[in-house]
């Protein structure tokens, strides 16, 4: 090999490669955002506040009991508790605003204190969740049988109904015939003993040094568990997210590719060509952008019919509503691609920095990673983005099954960042390369 020849083609290829200084610094850039984005998300700075799992109660039953389970769960620092009725709530998690809906049942506070004894008569506490968000539900269930399980044993071995259910307890287990003699004796100890505690603490309540915990004999209540989606018996399916997502992100791409394309004809004088041509600079413009629009049109198409075919992702909304958002979307791609080709001189240095503001916008958007994983104040900011409204409408129209009026805010926001992206294009446009 010849060694000097070899030397020279590598500080070539890298003087070459430092004479971009955008691409350089891209190259470093891009990497360093991305990783600061997903570390910052998933936990990389220690002190940083989680995000608080929204979480509607709903109290039928207004006992002391109940009243106490949701204070104590309000004051819960990884849930953001708020009071609601049965219906509101059930829309608001379909809708995607609500985690988890909690529905105490009337009459648990009398139940819920005999069923820590003898597992019986539980009362059903329903939980009504979003399925996108089932690590989620994980959590709040954990965080749910927490604090009834410390509000229900406070009550049964400190409070003013432990009296009560001790006394029946004890009752049963006496009358009870087809039980172990052994086993009622010790039960019967146990009962008489919780029963003497009972009357210590309300004749001394300082006695209660441990803060009234106590041990019990079965989980106090029953949990049933209902998946909110379009409607009963449509169960939640993942690709629907994850097609909305890749849609989305590779129709920008095909955007910035529109957009280098228009830098590359204007630098071979193509566009020159166009403007001695009698026409005007916006017919040439709004043809680019139309065909654009149609090319990315016929690709959400094309990609959520296999979606259809091969993994049954259904429009379970309004299809109005999905077409909608599919033109919207697509006349934003369009008016972006036309941004890129106006603010960019030459295709290598505008062709990292439009993928890097992509990127950024798929990730903000909730195209690979889901928003409600955001923390609260980063999923406000990203309402900002017009990725976000379009992920966000295409999973409405899906699995979510809404309305048109569901899909309304979404096609509004992306019209309105179709104008912001068009006008930045007319008034930037150059028919000739610097």
């Amino acid at each position: 090999m010849n060694l000097t020849a070899f030397t020279a083609l590598v500080r070539r290829d890298l003087r070459l490669f430092t004479l971009d200084r955008k691409a350089v610094i891209m190259s470093i850039v891009a990497p360093i955002l991305i990783a600061s984005f997903f570390g910052f998300l998933f936990g990389g700075v220690a002190d940083r506040e989680p995000s608080r799992i929204i979480v509607a109660a709903i109290d039928l039953d207004q006992s002391e009991i109940s009243q106490r389970l949701i204070k104590d769960m309000t004051a819960d620092k990884a849930l953001d508790v708020r009071p609601d009725s049965i219906e509101p709530a059930r829309a608001a998690v379909r809708a995607g605003k609500i985690t988890v809906a909690i529905v105490v049942p009337k009459g648990f506070g009398d139940q819920s204190g005999s069923a820590l004894f003898r597992g019986q008569n539980k009362p059903t506490i329903d939980l009504m969740y979003d399925p996108s968000h089932s690590t989620e539900l994980a959590m709040v269930r954990g965080i749910l049988t927490q604090h009834v399980m410390e509000v229900v044993s406070r009550d049964a071995f400190s409070g003013a109904g432990g009296q009560r259910v001790t006394g029946e307890a004890l009752s049963q287990v006496n009358s009870a015939t087809g039980m172990n003699s052994a086993d009622k004796d010790a039960l019967r100890r146990m009962l008489e003993s919780v029963g003497q505690w009972n009357r210590r603490v309300r004749a001394n309540p300082q006695a209660a040094g441990v803060n009234g915990a106590g041990g019990g004999l079965s989980l106090p209540y029953a949990v049933k568990e209902e998946s909110v989606t379009a409607r009963k018996g449509v169960q939640y399916n993942a690709m629907a997210h994850s097609f909305a997502g890749m849609t989305v992100q590779f129709i920008l791409m095909m955007g910035v590719d529109a957009g280098i394309i228009v830098i590359t004809q204007r630098r071979s004088g193509i566009w020159k060509r166009l403007r001695a041509a009698p026409l005007s600079r916006f017919t040439i413009i709004a043809a680019r952008a139309t065909s654009a629009a149609l090319i990315a049109m016929a690709i959400q198409f094309i990609v959520f019919g296999f979606a259809r075919v091969v993994f049954h992702v259904r429009i379970e909304g309004s299809v109005p509503g999905f077409l909608g958002i599919c033109a919207a979307f697509a006349l934003m791609t369009a008016a972006f691609g036309l941004m890129i080709a106006a603010t960019g001189k030459t295709p290598e240095a505008t062709r990292g920095i439009a993928i890097l503001f992509t990127l950024l916008l798929v990730m903000l958007g909730g195209a690979w990673v889901p928003s409600f994983i955001f923390p609260q104040w980063l999923q406000k900011v990203t309402f900002l983005v017009p990725t976000r409204w379009a992920v966000d409408g295409f999973d409405a129209m899906t699995w979510r099954g809404l309305g048109f009026d569901a899909a309304v805010p979404p096609i509004a926001a992306m019209l309105g960042f179709t104008l912001l992206f068009g006008a930045l294009a007319l008034w930037r446009f150059r028919w000739e390369a610097e």
